[in-house]
């Protein structure tokens, strides 16, 4: 088997695994959110927001952050008052749907009714992998440039929300929302695009609204833009 046909089984693996996990978790009222951003980005900062602001308002929310290394993003997102742990990846670029579901196992709070997951700081090997998520959220800071969306098409291409973060400083940064936004709708048009800052708390509450209309089957439906592989899921596996 060539490396190519290899790595389209493991995608394919993973969709399956994915649908299960979305299919068990909507059984449970759950609707997971997968983050994925360079790192940087500061979605660490503002997912803390949003939890932070989910807690206030009485939604029963929970956190699943991954890393390489260290729990200091789970020691950070903790601090809302939200049930957090972390997945350490021992160096994979990615998170994949067999990880989310071993740590889910014995762990996720009974009454969550959104789950949020901040993927691996990556552009790249996230964008593959479906985790079971009913929404794809994809951050950009104004710092990385307006021509980040036709970099990573693949990343911006299967969103189903683009934030826009540090928004405080993007007339310092020259930040060009205009081009970013017609480079955003060039691989994915039609996105709804919102603007963010966990300094000031712009987009904070929207974001949380997004993520609760998802969950009430209101916007932000799966399928995610389809892959090379264009594999089909199918079900069966156990519930959580």
């Amino acid at each position: 088997m060539c490396r190519s046909d290899v790595k389209q089984a493991v995608l394919a693996k993973n969709d399956d695994l994915a649908a299960d996990l979305r299919g068990d978790l909507a059984r449970q009222g759950v609707t997971v959110v997968n983050l994925l951003s360079s790192p940087g980005s500061g979605k660490t900062e503002l997912l803390g927001r949003v939890l932070a602001r989910a807690v206030e308002r009485g939604v029963p929310v929970a956190a699943l952050t991954a890393d390489l290394a260290t729990e200091n993003d789970a020691v950070r997102l903790a601090r809302s008052g939200a049930p957090v742990q972390q997945v350490l990846t021992d160096g994979l670029c990615h998170l994949e749907a067999r990880q989310v579901r071993t740590r889910l196992t014995g762990w996720l709070p009974a009454d969550t009714a959104v789950l949020f997951v901040e993927n691996v700081g990556n552009l790249v090997c996230p964008a593959a992998y479906d985790l079971g998520e009913t929404l794809r959220v994809v951050l950009m800071a104004v710092t990385e440039g307006e021509d980040k969306p036709l970099k990573y098409p693949t990343a911006f291409g299967s969103a189903h929300l683009v934030v826009i973060t540090k928004t405080d400083l993007a007339e310092p940064a020259g930040f060009d929302e205009s081009a970013f936004r017609t480079n955003v709708h060039r691989v994915n048009p039609g996105v709804e695009i919102v603007r963010s800052s966990a300094r000031t708390g712009t987009g904070v509450g929207t974001l949380l609204d997004r993520a609760l209309a998802a969950r009430d089957g209101g916007l932000h439906q799966p399928p995610l833009a389809p892959r090379p592989h264009g594999h089909h899921h199918t079900a069966g596996a156990p519930a959580l």
